[in-house]
C-alpha cells in the first residue's frame, strides 16, 4: 500500500510500504477513506519535533473495517469508523475514567513501529477500546465526512479546552489561536452555551469561520494589545473561561492575563515554547486556574457525534483544501505557508 512518510524537515513523501495485517487478536485493519494534516504535524515538518527517516505520519482518519482479530467483539468487516488520535485498550483504570490518552498500553498513530493515518490502511491495536462506530451509510455522504473527520482530533481537542476551562451557559469565553483547534474551541464554547465568545486571531479567512462557529467578537491584536482589547470588551474584568490553542510562551501569557479573576484557562496547544509563560504568582493572586493537556478524544467523540450527525454543529468547515494522497506533500507546504488552514486527504 501507499502511505505518507517523513524523511526530514520539509521532506514529506508518499511511498510504498508493507500492507498492515492483524498481529494480535485485538487488532483490526481499517481501510482509510478520509484523513487530514494536523497543525501539530507541522512541527515535524519544520524540524522542531524529531522523527526517524522514513517514519509514518498522520493521526486523524476515518475508515472502513477490512479485517478483525479473533477477540474483537464490537466491529465486523464493513463497519464505518472514526479513530481518535490515540489508541487505547479500553479496559485500564485510565480508560475507564475517560482519560484514554494515559492508557499504559496506548500509543499515537505514526509513532515508530506503527501505521500513520495518512495512508491507505492502518492496523488498529485494541480495536474495541479505540474505534468509534459510525452509521454505515455515512461513508458515502460527502457533506458529513469533513465533520466526522474533525472528531478524530481538532473538534475533540477544542472541546477539551472548553471543558477544562469550565465553559458554562452564559459565560464569557476568549479563545487564543485561530488555527483549526482554536476555531473548534469557539464551536465547542458555542455548543456549551457561552453567552459571549471572543476570538483572538489576525487572519480574516479564519476569523470569518470563527464568526460562523459562534464568535461574537474578534480581537486582531497580539500580546499586550490583545490583553487590553479583551479587557476593554469585558469592562476590565476579562473572560470567565480562556481556551489556549497555540502552545507558545506568548499565547500562554496572554491567556492567563485575559482570564477574569476566579476564571480558568483550558490549554490544549502543543507546547513548543517552554513554560516561562506560566506566571504562577499572577495566577495565585487572581485565583486563576489552569487545566488541560492532551485531549482524550475517545471519551468525547460519542458525546459530540450526535450533534455532527444531526447538523447541529459542523466542525468540517475548518477544512479549506482537499488533496488526494499524491498531493499530501503539497498539502504540508500549503499549511506551513499559511495558504491553507487544514487540508483534508481523500482516497
Amino acid at each position: 500500500m501507499r502511505a505518507t512518510v517523513i524523511h526530514g524537515p520539509s521532506d514529506i513523501r508518499v511511498e510504498e510500504v508493507p500492507d498492515p495485517v492483524v498481529r494480535h487478536a485485538t487488532d483490526a485493519v481499517v481501510r482509510v477513506v478520509s484523513a487530514c494534516i494536523c497543525g501539530s504535524d507541522l512541527w515535524a515538518y519544520r524540524g522542531v519535533a524529531a522523527r526517524e527517516v522514513g517514519q509514518r505520519i498522520g493521526h486523524e482518519f476515518l475508515g472502513v473495517v477490512e479485517e478483525v482479530g479473533s477477540e474483537v467483539r464490537g466491529f465486523v468487516r464493513g463497519d464505518f469508523v472514526v479513530a481518535p488520535f490515540v489508541w487505547s485498550d479500553g479496559t485500564c483504570d485510565f480508560c475507564r475514567e475517560g482519560l484514554q490518552t494515559s492508557c499504559p498500553h496506548g500509543g499515537f498513530w505514526g509513532q515508530v513501529g506503527s501505521d500513520g493515518g495518512q495512508g491507505e490502511a492502518v492496523r488498529v491495536p485494541f480495536a474495541d477500546g479505540t474505534l468509534v462506530g459510525l452509521p454505515r451509510d455515512a461513508v458515502s455522504d460527502e457533506r458529513l465526512l469533513p465533520g466526522l473527520l474533525a472528531l478524530s482530533d481538532v473538534m475533540a481537542t477544542g472541546h477539551h479546552a472548553a471543558v477544562s476551562a469550565g465553559v458554562r451557559a452564559g459565560s464569557t469565553v476568549a479563545v487564543v489561536g485561530d488555527g483549526a483547534v482554536g476555531l473548534c474551541g469557539v464551536l465547542a464554547a458555542y455548543r456549551l452555551g457561552a453567552g459571549r465568545i471572543i476570538a483572538l486571531g489576525r487572519h480574516e479567512a479564519r476569523t470569518d469561520v470563527a464568526r460562523k462557529f459562534g464568535a461574537t467578537d474578534v480581537v486582531a491584536e497580539r500580546g499586550e494589545g490583545a490583553v487590553e482589547a479583551v479587557r476593554e470588551l469585558t469592562g476590565g474584568q476579562g473572560a470567565h473561561a480562556v481556551l489556549e490553542a497555540v502552545g507558545t510562551e506568548e499565547s500562554m501569557r496572554t491567556a492567563i492575563s485575559i482570564a477574569r479573576d476566579g476564571g480558568a484557562v483550558g490549554y490544549v496547544g502543543v507546547p513548543h515554547g517552554g513554560s516561562a509563560g506560566v506566571d504562577v504568582g499572577q495566577m495565585f493572586g487572581r485565583n486563576v486556574s489552569l487545566r488541560g493537556g492532551v485531549a482524550p478524544a475517545r471519551a468525547y467523540i460519542p458525546q459530540l457525534l450526535p450533534d455532527v450527525l444531526s447538523g447541529a454543529i459542523d466542525p468540517g468547515l475548518v477544512f479549506d483544501r482537499a488533496v488526494g494522497l499524491d498531493g499530501v506533500p503539497d498539502g504540508y507546504r500549503a499549511m506551513d505557508a499559511r495558504e491553507a488552514l487544514k487540508v483534508r486527504i481523500t482516497f
